[in-house]
């Protein structure tokens, strides 16, 4: 199985910035695709950002955060992070981290087998 753990939210105010990791540990290569999603009070979980944990293909991000937030990872180091530049009140939620192996739709969490237990990220107006 896989154990994903997020760290690095916290609170800050809009135009901040913040950086979370997610730290993966198990049988990690049987996943081949992790994500970050989030939930906001009262709304849908959604997806922000995935990649392909491989020596090439997708990145992919949600239009609402494009130019925004980075996604990036470290193979070594079993890791991927999310960073998260010029934040709004409305980037505020809880952020989880996610493995798939083969999604059909990387930003749909309904392809994702494994998660986080997630991590708060607030942004002040």
């Amino acid at each position: 199985q896989v154990q994903l753990v997020e760290s690095g939210g916290g609170s800050v105010q809009a135009g901040g910035s913040l950086r979370l990791s997610c730290a993966a540990s198990g049988y990690t290569y049987s996943s081949n695709y992790m994500g970050w999603f989030r939930q906001a009070p009262g709304k849908e979980r959604e997806g922000v950002a995935a990649i392909y944990i491989g020596g090439g293909g997708g990145i992919y991000y949600a239009d609402s955060v494009k130019g925004r937030f980075t996604i990036s990872r470290d193979n070594a180091k079993n890791t991927v992070y999310l960073q998260m530049n010029s934040l709004k009140p409305e980037d505020t939620a809880v952020y989880y981290c996610a493995a798939s192996t083969w999604p059909r739709r990387p930003l749909f969490l309904e392809y994702y087998n494994y998660w986080g237990q997630g991590t708060q990220v607030t942004v002040s107006s």
